[in-house]
């Protein structure tokens, strides 16, 4: 059985999907875009700033399920460059207070609304 979760603090799914599901224990985050709730806008600035907006809307997510970031076992970072790795990387190293989860990290081709990142985690109880 599954368990849809979903907050305020965080940015509305755009889309046909939900913020998180949670199954058998786990919980599956969708892609956490830059997008500040109260404004609607990205985070202003550049990767580093869309990153921990990023982080602000998954911590959301994850505390109305209960959980936080030392839950996460996978993560899968989206960029628009490559370039941007080491900037985005710097941050989010600073997301993650004991060991850190699994991740892959990919360059695509663009990102909705062009976002410089996108960041999807999977956590478990």
């Amino acid at each position: 059985m599954k368990k849809i979760i979903a907050t305020t603090k965080a940015p509305e799914a755009i889309g046909p999907y939900s913020q998180a599901v949670e199954a058998n224990g786990f919980v599956f985050l969708s892609g956490q875009l830059p997008i500040d709730p109260a404004t609607g806008e990205f985070a202003p600035g550049g990767v580093k700033e869309q990153t921990a907006q990023s982080f602000k809307n998954i911590a959301a997510i994850l505390a109305e399920a209960g959980l936080s970031t030392d839950n996460i076992v996978k993560t899968t970072v989206f960029l628009a460059d490559m370039s941007l790795f080491a900037e985005m990387n710097e941050v989010y190293a600073s997301q993650f207070p004991g060991a850190f989860p699994a991740r892959s990290a990919f360059a695509v081709k663009s990102l909705p609304k062009n976002a410089l990142v996108e960041i999807e985690v999977i956590a478990s109880r």
